[in-house]
Order: structure tokens, then sequence, then C-alpha cells
């Protein structure tokens, strides 16, 4: 189940044995009693060891980026560029915990006395992680919430076991004691077990539509806590731009991050008068831009090319060059689309954009809102009235007006609909598994 598999070539290059039951209690019991130390160790030693913890994020970034190349294929730029924001988040946190947890005063408004919310840990945490950024994703959970004094069980990917084992030593070896950070190779019934455990507090999942439906469904059963973060399909909606050449370059930039495979990557195109030009700039862009890389797997791209090839039966256009092999998927634009086809209401894991004419503002609107979907989006304006009315009027958690990759350690990640629930990062990112006690003192 465990194993890293060059998707360059198909081939198993290693395997990791899976946890038996007994060694998935033993990790449990390990962070069940590490909540000892969350409870009792002051803000600012935990901020101490995260900010340990992303200076080894810098000195071991070569290695991190290798390890994710090896297990998903990411380009070596983006992998290295996806450790050192790791280090960001680790070093955000430690700067700001302390104040993000102090005490907040209350006004007494119902009888003598004071009182304030204390900000506490709810003790051990499950996160389920993905395999498309193997560092981020565990950075995003694991730093506020090791700020706060929870602990974590860590359930990564299959095909990302040797990226885990290295995170795992990174945590011990920035200090933080035996159980605050543990590692598990987990079947997905175990961590079903795991999640009715009665030690475990919540759980944080990164993923699908359908393992945030079986966890959820999991958690609510057992009366747990839970943060989603699934699948986006993210409109990018061009309305008026004085430079249709950068318009394109961020355009590009933002379908293709991650070799496409990215929740928050831009994936459907809406465009209003500038449609033609766009689709025959983007286009060429697009095909001239693309990565090389593979895509994660074989059954990704296999994925990918139903999805495409639905698309075109369907009456859409594909414009593309070259021939899909192995995970190696050729990057493309599909037009002719309406919201009635089939992909426009999927996510598209890969290098292919989707590209709407809108006849207007509104019928921008409706498209970009016309989906299961509510992650991110993406609006470019000239007029800023218009960008403040249409980002008020985006169904998603996150809104970029006139620029891409501009996310923050200090900028809530999260969103809406079928996109899940919860957000990660920012001061928000340290309020979604945390006791908010109140302490009332009346004389």
């Amino acid at each position: 189940m465990y194993a890293v598999t060059d998707p360059t070539t198909g081939e198993v290059a290693e395997t990791y044995p899976t946890a038996t039951d007994a060694e998935i209690s033993d990790a449990v019991a390990a962070a069940h009693a590490a909540t000892s130390w969350g409870r009792t160790s002051s803000v600012a030693e935990r901020s101490a060891l995260l900010r340990r913890l992303g200076d080894l994020h810098t000195e071991h970034q070569a290695e991190l980026a290798a390890s994710i190349v090896r297990e998903m294929g990411k380009p070596l730029a983006e992998a290295e560029g996806e450790v050192g924001f790791c280090a960001d988040i680790y070093h955000y946190y430690a700067d700001h915990a302390e104040a993000f947890l102090a005490d907040e005063p209350l006004d007494v408004t119902s009888g003598p006395g004071s009182a304030v919310v204390r900000r506490g840990p709810v003790g051990v945490l499950l996160g389920i992680m993905p395999w498309n950024f193997p560092a981020y994703q565990v950075a995003r959970f694991a730093a506020p919430n090791l700020a706060l004094g929870n602990t974590i069980v860590l359930k990564h990917a299959p095909q990302c076991p040797a990226t885990a084992a290295l995170l795992e030593k990174l945590f011990a070896e920035a200090g933080f004691p035996a159980g605050a950070y543990v590692n598990v190779y987990a079947t997905n019934e175990q961590i079903a077990e795991v999640i009715a455990d009665p030690r475990v507090q919540g759980v944080s999942l990164t993923g699908s539509e359908r393992a945030g439906a079986a966890v959820a469904e999991i958690a609510g059963r057992n009366l747990k806590r839970v943060v989603l973060e699934l699948g986006g399909s993210d409109p990018f909606i061009v309305l008026s731009t004085d430079d249709l050449d950068a318009v394109i370059e961020a355009a590009v930039a933002a379908r293709l991050d991650n070799t496409g495979q990215a929740c928050n990557a831009a994936k459907r195109f809406v465009v209003e008068d500038l449609y033609d030009a766009f689709v025959e700039k983007f286009t060429a862009r697009l095909l001239a831009g693309e990565t090389g890389a593979p895509l994660s797997s074989v059954a990704a791209a296999e994925n990918l090319a139903r999805q495409v090839d639905e698309a075109v039966a369907q009456g859409a256009t594909l414009h593309s060059e070259g021939e899909r092999r192995g995970a190696y998927f050729p990057a493309g634009v599909l037009t002719g689309l309406t919201t009635e086809h089939t992909a426009a209401r999927q996510e598209l894991f890969g290098p292919v954009a989707m590209v709407f004419p809108a006849a207007d503002e509104d019928d921008a609107l409706r498209i970009a809102n016309d989906t299961p979907y509510g992650l991110g989006s993406y609006v470019f304006t000239t007029d800023p009235a218009q960008a403040e009315r249409v980002a008020d009027r985006i169904e998603a958690g996150m809104v970029f007006v006139n620029g891409v990759g501009a996310e923050g350690a200090e900028l809530p990640f999260g969103g809406i609909k079928r996109s899940g629930f919860g957000r990660e990062l920012g001061r928000p990112g340290i309020e979604e598994f945390v006791n908010k006690k109140l302490i009332r003192t009346v004389a």
C-alpha cells in the first residue's frame, strides 16, 4: 500500500510496511501521553520548537524537494518552493502564536466580576494528508496545532511514505517530545478506528470529496471536530484588462501550478469581451509553457483522459499537441463548453483548462458560480468598483483580484460547498481545534 513509485517510469522503487493494529494503537497512545506536554509547556516554548522546525526545513530543503519529486513528479523548482513555504508557515506561527493565544478579556454586563476566554489544546488530532503537496499540507495543519499544544497522529498518502518518514524525523530533531507528532502507515480501516477512538478529539483531511464524506460521516457519528479541504474547480474571470499578455501569463501560471494538480488551481476560465483573443493567446502560451513533468501516476493520467474524452464526445473542442504516454499528459484547452457539459461540473486534475465565453458581468458570475465547488477564485478587471462587486458575489472561500500565487502563511485557506469547511493558515487556522474556555470570576 505504501510505496515510492517513480511516476516517470511507473516502477516501484521502494515499499514500506503497512502498520499493524498494535502499532496504530501505540501511536495513538503515544500522542495521548504527549498531551501532558501540550498542556504544561508554554506557548513560548512550543513556538521555539516551531522556529527550529522551520529552520530544519530550510536546512533540508534539497533532501525534501528531491523526495517530493521522486514520489509524485513535481518539477524540482516547485518542490523547493513548497519546502520554502513550509518554513515560512512554521516561522509565522512561531512569531504569532503568543498573540493569537493570549487571554481574551470580556466585558461583563450580567453582574459583578470579570471574565476571560482562555485558548487551550483539545488533545490528540488526526491528520489525513494528500500526495500533491506532501510537505506543505502537513505544515499548514501541524504548525498551528502544535503551537496550541495539540498532538498529532499523521497519516500521509500511500505514495509519499519516504517524505512522511523524513518529516517525522525533522519534528523529532526540532525537539518535539515523543508522541507530539507521530507518522503512521495506516489503512483506511485502521483510520476509521482511530477517528472513533475516544482519545482522538478531531480530524483534518485534505483530499477527495469521497474521502471527505467518509471521514465526516465517521467523525460525526463519534462527535469529533472536522476540517475538510476537498476539491475545487476555481473560476478565473477576465472582465477587462489593459495588458492581455500579463493576464495570459497569470492564467497559465494559475493552471500549470504543480502540473495542474492543485485543488485551488484555476481550472475554468470565464472571459467576457476578450474571449477570442484570450483563447488564441492562452492556448499558444499554455501549450508552450507546459512543464514536461508527469502527473502523479498513470492512474491520474488515465482519469484525466476519460474526463477530456467525455467532454469532446459531448461537443467540446480540445486544443492540444503531443500524445499521452504513461503518466505524462500534454497540456490542452477545452472550448465550446457550456455549464451543461459534464466536465464543467468536475475537477480536472491536470494541465487541461476549460474556457467559457460570458456575455457580461452577470453571465460571468452565473458561469463561475454554477459549480458544486467553492474553494478559490480569480478576478481580473481594471474597474475597482467592479472588482469589489464581483468578489462579493462569487461563491467561494477565497477570491484573488488581479493576481495569482498570492497565498501566504498569514492568509486563511479554505472553501465552501463541496470544497469542504473549516480554515487553515492565518489566525483562523489556530481556531479550529481549540478549547475556548470561559473563566468567570464573580468575586
